[in-house]
Parts: C-alpha cells; sequence; structure tokens
C-alpha cells in the first residue's frame, strides 16, 4: 500500500514539474460562431511528448452561398483531436477548412479567423470565455 501512494506522488510530481513540455493544452468548443461559444469554453489536454498529433485541431466550416457563388463563413470546431491540414468537402454545399497549430498552449485560437468580422471589443474583455 505504502508504494502505491510513493509511485503516485512521483507521477503527481513528474507532471507538475513537466507540465510545460509533456502536456499541450488546447481548447475545445463544438460551436463557434465567429463570436462566441455556443456552450461554455473548454480545455483539452493531449500529451506533447509523441512527435505525431501534437498539434490542436481549428476547423472553419464554410457553406456554398448560391447566390453569389461564393462560400461563406457557418462556424468553427476546436479540439485536440488528430490534425491533418487541408480542406475537403463534407457535403455538396458544405466545406471544412482545417488548421493545425504546434506553436503554444491554447494556440487554436477561433479569432484568427480572417474570413469573420467581428465588432469592436476592448483589450480589458475576454471573448474567448463567456461570463455567464
Amino acid at each position: 500500500m505504502g508504494s502505491r501512494i510513493f509511485a503516485l506522488l512521483l507521477l503527481g510530481i513528474f507532471i507538475v514539474l513537466f507540465m510545460d513540455e509533456v502536456i499541450r493544452i488546447c481548447h475545445s468548443c463544438d460551436v463557434y460562431n465567429g463570436y462566441n461559444c455556443e456552450k461554455p469554453m473548454k480545455t483539452c489536454w493531449k500529451f506533447n511528448s509523441v512527435m505525431i498529433n501534437r498539434s490542436c485541431r481549428t476547423d472553419h466550416f464554410y457553406y456554398n452561398d448560391r447566390l453569389s457563388g461564393r462560400y461563406l463563413y457557418r462556424h468553427s470546431t476546436l479540439s485536440c483531436e488528430t490534425c491533418e491540414e487541408g480542406m475537403v468537402q463534407v457535403f455538396h454545399d458544405l466545406l471544412r477548412e482545417t488548421f493545425c497549430c504546434t506553436e503554444t498552449d491554447r494556440c487554436n485560437d477561433p479569432d484568427n479567423n480572417q474570413d469573420i468580422s467581428k465588432p469592436y471589443v476592448s483589450m480589458d474583455q475576454d471573448r474567448l470565455f463567456d461570463k455567464k
């Protein structure tokens, strides 16, 4: 019994000391409509030690507007899922664009989409986490 507690204590110390090196933290949101997350924004984590699957994932969805003939922004999803960058046509009128980022923790910032026009928000207001 004593050795099991000691092993758990060492594991906890290891995780705290090497958290910046070993664990990647990302934003997680099922539906980000361009301004805020439909449900409260969450965080997810993954191990950063393996060379594959180290990135945070951002998927932007666009729908085809038949009148203008262009793809317009619909919504985004943020996750820690396995990532492969590119564009995929999900349905005949729905396009998914996937971005992967490995720079820092929480690098899948939903506001980094140039296709969304946003109202001005002062820098002292936090737009990622809704304070409801």
